[in-house]
């Protein structure tokens, strides 16, 4: 019997080998098939796939960023250039530790906070694959320090560039602008075809207005790579379109003269050509250097610009509104006249002041003891306010607003520049509108020597200037004069259809001459400057008030800090029979227009008329 039941152990043993062999020799028969069957799709279904996978992993399309237009002056200077130079940059994805690879890299080159917090920002808007640059701007020596480690930091390289550079500096800071690196909310709206590459892009003046002509159309290059990821040669290249380079308007030895005017100043000068609206000097001061804000200002260097009360960061010229003061009292002439309000010759008696009927409030003049009787001439040539006081009660400010609106008050100028403002030229619906509140009659008046509501620019002040000279032909200013570029590509900023103004050329006479008078007459509010002329200014001095001066109380006696004084403004073109330029002067807090401004307009029309800086005050 145990022999039986030891036959009938092996008997199972065997079975139970023999189904294990069969299951091993099944597996391995499914398996093979199915590797045979994997082995036909790569090859032959898939082929195409897993090869251009394949080309991928070894061939690295590479961005070529395109080199941007530069900007030129008039008469040729470069105002915004670019230089070759050496940058440090990173491919995230062949980087193995990229926090060890930044530590060590701080050490070895010296690398700031900033310098790090730009990077790590950076790093997390773009594709793992481009480079990002850690420091712009490489020197000999650190490249050396750079080159000699160069093994250990894989993923890291030094790449040639073009830098943007400003040779004028403060110069022409507010006009040509300045390039910074490229934002995120920036990145979220550029088109990534156009701006592969590229990490800088207009912030201000003229680099951002003309931004999408400026920068140019990036090209690409196909690099064969090895397992390291590193190139090791170029199997096709598409090259980069360049910018285009744009020629201004702007004349730089007049800005020159203009910034240099002012320079003790906080102000703005705008000077324009009547016969075309081309800008010929703009001149916002204090300015500031943008050539640091092209590699990454550092935060103390900004704060200094963004907190100081000057604010040199702020264009005056296109953004600063003030009160226009007595420079309005031509065009308000020409609307007394165009209304039939008041003519050449009709005498005004001015006792020093004026009061509405039924008011014993007194509206001031500017002189105490009164300019006595006066007609639109010696009006105009003396400032006297009276005079506008009762032009402004007979026209209401529904008609003075019609009118000064022809002129660009109350409106943007059109120029080809971004962040412009309106300014105010008020009315009763705006009034309404804006302060829920009727518009009262000493409002009028208020408006009528440009005080009160009336704001304005000192670009808003030249383009009305210009427009005066050119007996109601309206120009819309432009800064870019022409463009070297391919024959596709579009102004940003085409000229647009502006209606002129229908001035009768004896009204236009009758305040021009009393505009003569201003610079040449005895008894002109401008006559300081006329010494040495050998042309006729016609001109306007302004004196605005930055706040009202209580009923009892005299400005002259209040003692008034140096903020709260008065902005002087002159605004004037020439020579007055056949107008060549226009100009407006602003000086903050300056005190009277004819004693600041005006000698300021006339270094300007001099230099320009004459070729020579005439800085006599």
């Amino acid at each position: 019997m145990n022999l039986d039941f030891n036959e009938k152990d092996r008997f199972f043993e065997n079975k139970v080998f023999l189904n294990r062999i069969v299951a091993c020799v099944l597996f391995i028969n499914i398996a093979t098939v199915g590797l045979l069957i994997r082995l036909i799709y790569l090859q032959v279904v898939g082929h195409s796939h897993y090869a251009s996978l394949a080309q991928d992993n070894r061939v690295k399309i590479s961005p070529l960023p395109p080199t941007r237009g530069m900007i030129i002056d008039r008469n040729g200077e470069v105002l915004a250039n670019n230089y070759p130079t050496y940058s440090l940059e990173v491919f995230l994805d062949r980087v193995p530790d990229i926090d060890t690879t930044l530590a060590e890299l701080k050490t070895l080159l010296n690398l700031t906070e900033d310098e790090i917090d730009r990077f790590n920002t950076l790093r997390r808007r773009h594709k793992g694959f481009e480079a990002i640059p850690l420091r712009i701007q490489l020197s000999e020596e650190e490249i050396a320090l750079f080159s000699v480690r160069m093994p250990h930091f894989p993923g890291v390289e030094v790449q040639r560039r073009m830098l943007r550079t400003y040779p004028y500096g403060e110069l022409t800071a507010h006009v040509v602008g300045y390039v910074g690196r490229i934002s995120e909310a920036e990145l979220q709206k550029l088109d990534p075809s156009i701006y592969s590459g590229t990490y800088h892009i207009g912030k201000s003046g003229v680099e951002k207005a003309y931004e999408d002509v400026l920068h140019g159309k990036a090209g690409y290059e196909e690099l064969e790579t090895n397992v390291q990821g590193r190139s090791i040669s170029v199997l096709g290249r598409t090259e980069p379109q360049s910018g285009a380079d744009l020629y201004l308007s702007l004349d730089i030895g007049m800005q020159k003269v203009a910034q240099d005017a002012l320079r003790e100043y906080r102000g703005a000068a705008v000077a324009i050509e009547p016969s075309t609206g081309h800008v010929l000097a703009m001149a916002s001061n204090p300015s500031f250097d943008p050539n640091p804000f092209v590699q990454g200002i550092s935060r103390d260097q900004f704060a200094v610009l963004q907190n100081s009360p000057d604010r040199p960061l702020y264009n005056r010229v296109l953004r600063g509104i003030y009160p226009p003061g007595s420079t309005v009292k031509p065009f308000m002439a020409l609307a007394g006249l165009e209304f039939g309000q008041i003519t050449p010759s009709k005498r005004v008696g001015c006792p020093g002041f004026f009061r509405l009927p039924g008011s014993d409030h007194r509206y001031r003049d500017w002189k105490k003891s009164g300019h006595g009787g006066v007609d639109l001439r010696l009006a105009i040539t003396q400032s006297c306010d009276v005079y506008f006081y009762q032009l402004a009660l007979r026209l209401g400010i529904d008609r003075m607003n019609q009118y000064m609106r022809k002129f660009g008050f109350g409106e943007k100028t059109g120029i080809d520049m971004d962040g412009e403002k309106a300014g105010i030229y008020p009315s009763t619906e705006w009034k309404t509108k804006t302060r829920k509140s009727a518009w009262f009659p000493g409002e009028s008046l208020i408006a009528g020597i440009g005080q009160g509501y009336v704001q304005t620019t000192p670009l808003q002040m030249a383009r009305a200037t210009a427009i005066l000279a050119n007996k109601g032909r309206v120009i819309v200013p432009r800064v870019v004069e022409h463009m070297k570029a391919p024959p596709d590509t579009e102004n940003p900023f085409p000229l647009r259809n502006v209606e002129n103004i229908s001035i009768p050329p004896a009204n236009w006479r009758a305040v021009v001459d009393a505009m003569v008078d201003v610079v040449h007459s005895g008894r002109g509010t401008a006559k300081g400057i006329a010494a040495g002329l050998t042309y006729h200014i016609a001109g306007k001095t302004g004196t605005a008030q930055v706040f009202s001066v209580g009923q009892g109380q005299s400005y002259k006696s209040m003692r008034v800090k140096a903020q709260l004084k008065d902005h002087a403004w002159f605004i004037a073109f020439a020579p007055a029979e056949a107008p060549r330029i226009a100009v407006a002067v602003i000086v903050e807090n300056g005190g009277h227009g004819g004693s600041v401004a005006a000698p300021i307009a006339k270094t300007i029309l001099q230099y320009y008329l004459k070729g020579q800086a005439n800085h006599d005050k």
